[in-house]
């Protein structure tokens, strides 16, 4: 079987994929609430950012749906990322407590039953 060696323009797009920039959330706020302001054409905007026209109006739909669902009680509010650790670290905390009373239980159900001990 002969295999094809991958032309030079797929050679570039796959380039460009993966040295694409990723923009943060906020990154995309900023780029969303400058062009709602309306200072500057969208078409100034992209160029200024260096993205396609497409892509900011998915972000401006997106944007604006969020709001939406967010403002008729759809979403609920996510975690923000102190709240999960705190969620962690308290579960961890209740896990070593429910294994320490359990341990406890065990003991004591041996103290009283008398598994396997020589009693006195």
């Amino acid at each position: 079987m002969m295999t094809r060696k991958p032309s030079a323009e797929k050679t570039v797009r796959d380039i460009r994929r993966a040295t694409r920039k990723h923009y943060s959330s906020e990154e995309k706020i900023r780029i969303v609430l400058e062009g709602l302001r309306g200072e500057d054409s969208v078409a100034e905007l992209c160029r200024r950012e260096g993205i396609n026209a497409n892509v900011y109006y998915r972000w401006s739909k997106d944007f604006l749906e969020a709001g939406k669902k967010r403002l008729s009680g759809d979403t609920v509010r996510e975690a923000t990322s102190d709240e999960v650790k705190d969620l962690r670290a308290e579960t961890a905390a209740l896990k070593e407590t429910l294994a320490e009373v359990f341990m406890e239980n065990r003991v004591l159900k041996k103290s009283v039953l008398g598994d396997g001990e020589d009693g006195i």
